[in-house]
């Protein structure tokens, strides 16, 4: 029986091989007909059998070229118009809502060619095909097609055309498609833009190898490269670049390599090799041959395979691993042109591995770690970027500009919600810059104009002032917690109202104060504060983030009183009678010292009450390092606290924690166990909270979201204790918990609030 078959299929599926694929399945399976891009994605009409029908359909999910992402495909039966053949269509009519697809890693057969010595592409580091290679990076406008990306300005030769015009071959209609005689070149150059002799990867090899730091250009950005294994190099490179503790990221050549230095189990594994290859948090071995600058004081290393065939010339033969860190100057974005990298770079780098193929847009690498076997993001970049998130709801087309901390923004369409990259702490004018150049290209590429426009309630940070000087459109402020909230669900397609658990460091909230341990009920459309923990002050205000023994002063004031200074602690003694007398005079004052109920700051303050981290370098530092402190010990104990009922909230007292804390420290109770006791304690009360929610709301949904969730230890006891008590407890999936993720939730709540109801005549 002979059926016809008019198949539309929407997603990443331009500029991926998806007509040759179906041409070739076509051909594969008996199949006549036609396939054409359209405005939506891939249209095509297929007739054959009905036994070849049904294998035709399901291989086009199944066995789709490895860079497609498949969102929607739509079926229906037409007449048979008995065509002679299957052929490959330019173009047809469509709604104009086609995808852009992210960057991705070398393909086999690419890797194959870059090491074969008879191949015309042989150590050339701009092979591709459609099956790898960059997109997103490189797209200046759609459609996308060679003359709407940075590729343009090169011509290409006629062995290069003729693969690119042929259908049967899989660097057809490939835009980034070059070889050495018609693509992009390399040059090496010194730290004043001056060329240096020699082929340029091996003489870069040579400099890595005596020590040196070179700027290696990438798909989306620079890094700054060192060997890894050499001590006095990757000190060099924290000395330049003003890192004197936080991590870097390292590449190694293959899972062979990775294993020498790292453990990996199977799903990070699947995670290093996929085609996004996303930085991923191993944890470390117990001896290695990596310098121990890499990730000091650190139990886990950052680390990824090459992705660019550049990457694999450079790591052929020589190096355990490379430091691969971004080309940057602190707090400021990735560094992507070359003369802007050269300037502000120099101080830093010995030399320049620069190339000629332009970066329309710059995009830092993804970094993951491994929840209860699945992925969560802790930085949503390079290999995952522009790809969708479905939303459970439809609304208007919204611009969502984020928080200050881990920038990123999100554009919404339909019931499709599509986030940024990772731009970076908008602390500074260069970063706004970025975020807002990223705003303009992202609605360009993905034809989205905005009606109107959401922001944080903070009224100081610079995506607020960058949402309150767009003229013409609505804004909507969303407070800081509700977003997280709105953003877990968005992620895990939820509607409704659930108990949002939001641990974060800052925000702001509607009373003013500065929340951060927050318990919230409700859902899109709006929000209560359930339940938070018992506020204290913030002493200096943003001073008490970079120095958390600040927080432990303050929660010492608060759990014993102005004799805290007497505590088991042993740096107490170290503090002066002036500034012993200052800080009980802000504690007892609130002079500069707002009120918080940070569950960032309690994990500071505990940091520093045990004597881990009185000071930090980085954002997170003495809360990583008090987890990685929690990990080496396996005691179920944990100190008591109280839920109190408060003025119509229930709050979380943690000062019978504390003072049960400084017991164990007047009788040297080990690091380890006294910092797996307070996150063990943390966690009880998570539920204790979540039990009286539910018994006043009878919701038994929980997401967690908020910064602090990156914690695996917290996050994963979190999540027995609760599901133990029958919650039915949600993670972040395709967003960060971070404030990475916070333009999602902004966007969806703003849409929701603006959504045009619908008459019962659907009109």
């Amino acid at each position: 029986m002979v059926l016809r078959l008019r198949i539309a299929v929407e997603g990443i599926v331009q500029g991926v091989g998806f007509r040759p694929f179906i041409f070739r399945l076509a051909a594969h399976h008996g199949i006549v007909g036609w396939v054409m891009n359209s405005g939506a994605g891939v249209v095509m009409e297929a007739e054959g059998d009905a036994g070849a029908l049904a294998a035709f359909r399901s291989a086009i999910v199944s066995d789709a070229p490895p860079l497609a992402v498949i969102a929607r495909i739509a079926i229906e039966e037409i007449a048979p118009q008995g065509d002679g053949s299957f052929v490959i269509g330019e173009s047809g009519e469509g709604a104009g809502t086609v995808r852009v697809a992210p960057d991705g890693d070398v393909c086999p057969d690419c890797l194959r060619e870059l090491f074969d010595p008879s191949d015309r592409r042989y150590r050339y580091p701009f092979i591709n095909c459609t099956n790898c290679g960059p997109r997103y990076s490189l797209v200046t406008a759609v459609p996308y097609d060679r003359s709407n990306t940075t590729m343009a300005r090169f011509p290409l030769c006629d062995a290069c055309r003729s693969e690119y015009e042929d259908p049967m071959d899989r660097r057809f209609h490939a835009q980034p498609v070059a070889c050495p005689d018609c693509g992009p070149t390399l040059r090496l150059v010194d730290a004043s833009g001056a060329g240096l002799p020699g082929d340029p990867v091996d003489q870069t090899v040579e400099l890595l190898t005596e020590g040196k730091i070179v700027a290696i250009k990438g798909l989306g950005g620079y890094h700054l490269a060192v060997d890894a294994a050499n001590d006095a190099a990757v000190a060099e490179l924290r000395r330049r670049k003003h890192r004197d503790e936080k991590p870097f990221a390292v590449m190694a050549r293959d899972m062979e390599a990775v294993a020498r230095f790292a453990l990996v189990d199977s799903v990070e594994a699947r995670l290093l090799t996929g085609p996004e290859h996303p930085i991923v948090l191993l944890r470390k071995r117990p001896s290695t041959i990596l310098s121990g600058r890499v990730a000091p004081a650190n139990g886990y290393i950052g680390t990824m395979l090459p992705y660019t065939p550049l990457h694999h010339l450079l790591l052929e033969e020589r190096f355990a691993a490379l430091v691969m860190t971004s080309g940057n100057l602190s707090d400021e974005p990735i560094s992507y042109r070359d003369d802007e990298a050269v300037e502000r770079l120099s101080a830093i780098a010995d030399a320049f591995l620069v190339h000629d193929r332009e970066i329309r847009t710059r995009i830092d690498d993804s970094v993951i770690r491994v929840f209860r076997g699945s992925p969560l993001f802790l930085r949503r970049s390079r290999g995952y970027v522009p790809r969708e998130v479905r939303l459970p709801v439809e609304i208007p087309p919204v611009l969502a500009v984020g928080a200050e901390l881990k920038g990123a923004l999100c554009l919404t369409r339909g019931d499709r919600a599509f986030p940024s990259q990772h731009i970076g702490d908008l602390k500074n004018d260069t970063t706004l810059t970025s975020l807002a150049a990223t705003a303009e290209h992202l609605q360009a590429l993905l034809e989205i104009r905005p009606q109107l426009v959401a922001h944080d309630l903070h009224p100081d940070y610079l995506s607020t002032g960058y949402a309150e000087g767009i003229a013409g459109l609505p804004r909507v402020a969303v407070q800081h917690h509700h977003a997280h909230l709105a953003s877990c669900m968005a992620d895990n397609g939820l509607d409704g109202s659930v108990i949002g658990v939001i641990f974060d460091g800052t925000g702001l909230g509607t009373d003013g104060t500065v929340w951060g341990g927050e318990f919230l009920v409700g859902g899109y459309d709006g929000f209560r504060r359930a339940a938070h923990f018992r506020q204290v002050p913030l002493p200096g205000g943003d001073a008490a983030v970079r120095e958390p023994y600040r927080m432990a002063l303050a929660y010492l004031h608060d759990a014993f009183g102005a004799d805290f200074f007497e505590q088991p602690v042993p740096w107490l003694t170290e503090v002066g009678d002036e500034d012993r007398s200052l800080f009980l005079r802000m504690l007892e004052r609130r002079i500069n010292s707002p009120l918080t109920s940070s569950c960032g700051r309690l994990f500071d303050a505990v940091a520093a009450m045990v004597g881990l981290r009185r000071t930090v370098s980085y954002e997170g530092q003495a809360a990583i390092e008090l987890e990685g402190q929690a990990e080496e010990s396996a005691t179920g104990r944990a100190y008591p606290f109280a839920v109190l009922s408060r003025q119509g909230a229930i709050e979380v007292d943690y000062r019978l924690m504390i003072r049960a804390l400084m017991e164990d420290l007047a009788v040297q109770v080990s690091l380890p166990e006294m910092a797996r006791a307070f996150h063990n304690t943390v966690a009880a009360s998570v539920v204790d909270v979540c039990r009286k929610v539910r018994s006043e709301t009878g919701l038994d949904r929980i997401v967690l979201s908020g910064g602090v969730f990156q914690n695996r230890l917290l996050c994963e006891e979190s999540c027995r204790l609760l599901e133990a008590e029958g919650f039915r407890v949600f993670t972040h999936r395709l967003v960060p918990p971070n404030d990475g993720g916070v333009a999602l939730g902004q966007a969806v709540i703003a849409g929701v609030a603006h959504r045009v109801p619908r008459s019962d005549k659907g009109e």
